[in-house]
């Protein structure tokens, strides 16, 4: 007798802690909470203002590498994120877009201003310069390679990771989306980083 009560305190005592322990949050992307890379940045924008992940605080950030002759995933990824934006409603503007250019070469800042008007007025592109471009997307784990075209000396292509990281309100890494993951199963993880 005295064992069955002992086991139905522990039981009681167990579901009480239990109910008291918060659920850590399930993602559709993956999770790099902790991680130690991809820590931020320090660029100009297409207007030449200096961006860090400080003056977003209070917004989810959402940085992409490409490039804006970049025929398909690139122009595919920042759709998306309007579509995650609009999804968002009223909080839609708590979510912050950064393309970060991997042609800093040929993406100057007039033709970064056009690109991303096509999207989102309130979406930046960050310039790196030429010679911080290997050390920045080292720090990003991104990889680009420049492809030169067959037949013109100067035409090229770029072949680069597609993937998002997404970072809290507070400026901390939290998610990694694979490109091809959808808006909304990006849409159901930003709102769970703005609770």
């Amino acid at each position: 007798m005295i064992f069955w009560r002992l086991c139905l305190c522990l039981c009681l005592f167990l579901g009480v802690l239990m109910a008291c322990t918060p659920d850590k949050p399930v993602f559709k992307a993956i999770d790099l909470t902790g991680a130690d890379y991809a820590l931020g940045f320090e660029l100009p924008d297409q207007n030449g203002q200096k961006r860090t992940l400080a003056d977003f605080k209070g917004k989810v950030v959402v940085v992409f590498f490409g490039y804006t002759q970049c025929p398909d995933i690139c122009p595919t990824t920042l759709s998306e994120w309007v579509q995650v934006k609009k999804a968002l409603a009223d909080k839609g503007d708590l979510l912050q877009a950064v393309f970060i250019t991997l042609d800093p070469e040929r993406d100057t800042p007039e033709l970064l201003k056009a690109y991303m008007a096509n999207f989102d007025p309130s979406f930046l592109a960050l310039i790196p310069p030429v010679s911080d471009l290997p050390e920045l997307a080292k720090s990003f784990k991104v990889y680009y390679k420049k492809i030169p075209l067959t037949g013109n000396a100067d035409s090229y292509t770029m072949d680069h990771s597609a993937g998002t990281y997404v970072y809290d309100t507070n400026g901390r890494l939290r998610l990694y989306a694979r490109y091809g993951l959808g808006p909304a199963a990006m849409t159901a993880d930003i709102a769970q980083l703005l609770k």
